[in-house]
């Protein structure tokens, strides 16, 4: 069964609505402690960014979630966006897991009511999914969850957060992913 048949959450696929939109990682465990699935995800995001079409706008990847700030492009469903980071990102680490390090596999265990056992990452469903329509609610959102990292007491700044699209948004750089900054709001004074 293919990961966007079973994903069920409600989403506003509005066009020209921007979404902010957060998942958590299975059981909400630190999943993205450590560099390694953190730097898969941004390798599986970008990858989506291109091939399905979006622009990002922001991220911060959180040891147990995730926060994205996603503007699709003309008839691109949200759906399609998270089946396409989420999905590779998911089988790279069960099959890394299960290669490297096999104990490991039981914080994946799901053991679900019929009896079938499965080994996830992500949590079940889609997560959250908020339509952003204001420049306000955009840049409001941006910096909540470049704020995120700071308030939990990982950094003191939240440029310091090696996992966020903050640091590209105050150096101007592409690190550690570009962000498109050319279709950003920009809020009036």
């Amino acid at each position: 069964m293919s990961f966007e048949k079973w994903i069920h959450r409600k989403s506003l696929d509005i066009p020209w609505d921007a979404h902010y939109l957060t998942f958590s990682c299975f059981g909400r465990r630190p999943f993205f402690k450590g560099r390694q699935s953190p730097g898969w995800f941004l390798e599986f995001l970008d990858r989506a960014r291109t091939r399905v079409g979006f622009d990002l706008w922001g991220f911060v990847i959180m040891p147990e979630h995730v926060h994205l700030i996603v503007l699709p492009h003309e008839g691109v469903m949200i759906r399609t966006i998270l089946a396409r980071i989420k999905e590779p990102l998911a089988r790279r680490v069960v099959e890394w897991v299960n290669t490297n390090s096999p104990r490991f596999l039981e914080r994946m265990t799901d053991r679900q009511p019929c009896g079938k056992i499965t080994h996830r990452f992500w949590q079940r469903g889609g997560g959250y999914d908020r339509n952003l329509r204001s420049t306000r609610d955009v840049h409001e959102k941006l910096n909540y969850m470049h704020n995120n990292p700071v308030v939990r007491e990982l950094v003191d700044k939240a440029e310091d957060w090696p996992w966020s699209s903050c640091r590209a948004w105050k150096d101007g750089t592409d690190i550690p992913i570009r962000i498109d900054r050319e279709t950003f709001p920009q809020l009036r004074v």
